[in-house]
């Protein structure tokens, strides 16, 4: 009788446990993206430009995680006080600026979309209208679907001299809510900008190629054009 005790004793604390680690696995957030040599895509791109704007890469901003972005890896961890590994986890992307939110494929491929749009957004249209700033949104989007440009969010975002927030320093501000906003519903389908591949402000614009472009529409300070 006293074995028997003892057998459903043990048989109750071993489910007790099984519960608690059971809750305690599925309560974890699940783990960031690890981003190192041999990972490739939109993520790795904008490792490699950021590092590049930094001035600690100097090889071709293709979403290749080879050789030369490990070394920048690496470069930029030395200079931050982070773990030198070449290795892009958590922390080194936070110090990047970048966010993987740890979800599940389809929602992470979506809300790196909106953060990197909203980016975008935030630092060429602060300040404009509402309809404005999703259609500086749209034109993204639409050089997306134009043979003339590249075929990826974040292949148009970094293209070489295509946005001036790039430079200016406008790309690290904080990026406001109402830019996430915007870059939804730019990703939802809405188009203020009537189909428009540019768009520029005509009292700061110097170039006169883009003067001559066909206008669509006007928003706040900017004039959209194809």
């Amino acid at each position: 009788m006293q074995d028997k005790r003892k057998l459903a004793c043990s048989l109750a604390v071993i489910m007790i446990i099984n519960i608690l680690v059971f809750v305690l696995v599925t309560s974890l957030p699940a783990l960031a993206q690890i981003y190192k040599q041999g990972s490739s895509g939109d993520i790795v791109r904008q490792i490699q430009q950021r590092l590049k704007n930094w001035g600690y890469y100097s090889g071709s901003v293709d979403g290749a995680y080879g050789p030369k972005t490990v070394e920048a890896v690496k470069y930029f961890q030395r200079k931050n006080g982070l773990t030198v590994d070449g290795i892009c986890g958590a922390r080194t992307l936070e110090a990047i600026g970048i966010y993987v939110p740890a979800q599940s494929t389809a929602e992470t491929g979506l809300s790196n979309d909106v953060e990197l749009l909203a980016r975008l957004i935030s630092a060429e249209a602060r300040g404009e209208p509402y309809s404005g700033q999703v259609a500086v949104g749209a034109v993204v989007l639409n050089r997306v679907k134009h043979p003339s440009f590249p075929n990826s969010l974040s292949g148009v975002i970094y293209q070489n001299g295509a946005f001036t927030c790039m430079t200016d320093g406008q790309w690290n501000q904080t990026v406001s809510e109402t830019s996430r906003k915007a870059a939804k519903d730019a990703l939802n389908g809405w188009d203020p900008s009537g189909g428009a591949i540019y768009y520029y402000n005509p009292s700061t614009a110097t170039n006169t190629w883009i003067r001559s472009r066909p206008v669509m529409t006007r928003i706040g300070l900017h004039v959209f054009c194809t």
